[in-house]
């Protein structure tokens, strides 16, 4: 492929390593061959970096499989994940999985990144639906509107929730930005 082909989201091969296109735009200066600058994303480690291409510069893609897991428990730093037609059993490093490790919860669905079968990257996805473990007692009177404390998930992040969320509670959060969207009934 080339760079007349870049969309964000594309993943490419660059350095011998994995880079999502984040952002780019062609440029046509009036004196001078064009080029496009991009903004990309190393899936490994999670740095970004500008580059500019020339234009029609070749390069090659990195074609990414999405497959469906299910996560089972941890040990120490290891993530044991199941796949759900074959039923086997694959070990995932803590850091493959990031500051999402604490929406983890026995049983959760997880969307596993692999390129010619390495794992890159697990996603537990953008909402998350898990019981308050600890927090301050709730107050007769608290509103919705009242102000927020600090409650415990549980998989172990901690959130800011309203006055009236209690412990046992399920709630609704965005994985994205850690911040509690709703109760669950």
């Amino acid at each position: 492929m080339d760079t007349s082909d870049f969309r964000n989201g594309l993943s490419i091969i660059y350095d011998n390593d994995i880079w999502t296109i984040v952002d780019f735009q062609h440029v046509k200066p009036g004196k001078g061959g064009a080029f496009v600058r991009s903004k990309l994303k190393n899936l490994r480690t999670g740095s970004t970096v500008d580059k500019t291409w020339r234009a029609g510069e070749k390069m090659d893609q990195a074609i990414l499989e999405r497959k469906p897991m299910r996560y089972l428990y941890n040990q120490d730093d290891e993530y044991y994940l199941m796949d759900m037609d074959t039923f086997e059993q694959t070990t995932v490093p803590q850091s493959k999985i990031g500051s999402q490790s604490k929406y983890l919860k026995e049983d959760t669905d997880v969307q596993v990144v692999s390129h010619r079968e390495e794992i890159i990257g697990v996603s537990v996805g953008d909402f998350a639906e898990l019981e308050i473990v600890e927090t301050d007692p709730g107050v007769r009177g608290d509103t919705a509107s009242g102000g927020s404390k600090p409650a415990t998930l549980a998989g172990g992040a901690v959130i800011q929730v309203p006055f009236f969320v209690n412990v046992g509670d399920k709630v609704k959060v965005d994985t994205r930005t850690d911040t509690y969207l709703e109760r669950v009934k």
